[in-house]
């Protein structure tokens, strides 16, 4: 088995007003959340947990999730993960199973500027090839800033049915 360290809520004694949903776009979530979190400007609200989530199975983290939402969609800032030190690569394995890449990266845009490349994973249960597809799917988004250095991803989970 595996110990998960406790999460603590620091959006539990913040005021929201009734109706407040947490939905941001592709756009934001690069140009403004992943962006200060990379450069270390501050953030109004903690709403994205920092998380390294390849290490847990994804019907554990929405527990984790600094946001609780009846939504099924949770977000986390992840430490990039190499699955080789002086390589690319990153390490989506661990012993529940794997996140597999579905189709190409879509670039992101605002205006005449790319912000980011957003990718789209799907979690398998077992091992390659003969894994098995679950309804887990995540979309990963990274900077194309190459003024920034950039070691951390923000993945967004979306649950689907």
């Amino acid at each position: 088995g595996c110990t998960i360290p406790a999460v603590s809520n620091s959006m539990e004694n913040t005021f929201l007003p009734p109706g407040f949903r947490f939905h941001p776009t592709d756009v934001e979530l690069l140009n403004y959340y992943l962006k200060r979190k990379v450069t270390g400007a501050p953030s109004h609200f903690q709403v994205i947990s920092e998380l390294d989530l390849y290490k847990y199975s994804p019907w554990d983290l929405p527990g984790r999730s600094q946001y609780q939402s009846s939504d099924n969609e949770w977000y986390f800032f992840c430490p990039r993960n190499k699955k080789h030190a002086n390589g690319s690569k990153i390490n989506r394995a661990n012993e529940f199973g794997y996140w597999k890449v579905s189709g190409r990266d879509r670039t992101i845009s605002h205006g005449e500027q790319n912000l980011g490349l957003k990718k789209i994973l799907v979690f398998y249960t077992g091992r390659p090839p003969r894994g098995a597809r679950t309804s887990w799917v995540m979309h990963e988004y990274r900077l194309l800033d190459k003024d920034l250095d950039i070691n951390i991803q923000v993945p967004f989970f979306l649950f689907g049915g």
